[in-house]
């Protein structure tokens, strides 16, 4: 499996820097490393839609402009790699998880996300950790439009686990009762992925 990794810019000062902002094992970068696999998907708009699935009441299909037609909020965060970088101040705009959630009206039975990407990517989220009042589907970055290689045109933003869990290049949720691993947590990685308690590898 190749990797594409580069603009990694680590040694970022932390001079100044809460030392409580920084998880174990991570080294702050000033810029934002690109690290995924595979390509980068080219996405048109006009044919982009975002599904959600599994135990809702309410399933539901999104077109762009549909999806730029909710409300809209900005959170300003620290992101954290599981590769061991973590860059601080970021400020994220988009519509709150919670947002859609509240669209679909998901069952109770729910307690896990299986997040869906462009080219089948998944990944698996406890449903709480999605709840939180941060968590967003952002498709700006500091001011600009999300670029493809950071995973616009719209991507996943939980920002209290590692990084891998913001899906990149988003294209729906599925709702589930039981957990289900994602496509790294198949090879390996951590369920949850807290950086606090370096959940990095099962």
């Amino acid at each position: 499996m190749a990797f594409e990794f580069f603009n990694q810019g680590r040694g970022a000062d932390k001079t100044n820097v809460d030392p409580k902002r920084i998880p174990p094992g991570q080294v702050l970068t000033k810029k934002w490393p690109v690290l995924h696999y595979g390509a980068v998907p080219k996405v048109e708009l006009a044919a982009w839609d975002f599904q959600v699935s599994g135990l809702v009441e309410q399933p539901a299909r999104l077109t762009w402009s549909e999806f730029q037609a909710l409300p809209r909020v900005t959170v300003h965060c620290d992101i954290h790699c599981v590769t061991r970088w973590s860059r601080l101040d970021n400020t994220f705009e988009g519509v709150a998880f919670r947002e859609i959630y509240d669209l679909v009206a998901p069952s109770q039975k729910v307690k896990f996300v299986l997040v869906h990407a462009e080219k089948g990517f998944t990944t698996n989220v406890p449903l709480a950790d999605l709840l939180r009042s941060d968590v967003l589907l952002a498709d700006t970055h500091d001011g600009q439009p999300l670029q493809a290689e950071h995973g616009g045109p719209l991507r996943l933003v939980v920002p209290h686990l590692y990084f891998w869990k913001s899906a990149k290049w988003l294209r729906g949720f599925e709702f589930l009762a039981s957990d289900q691993a994602g496509f790294w947590e198949q090879y390996g990685y951590h369920m949850r992925g807290d950086p606090w308690e370096e959940e990095r590898y099962s």
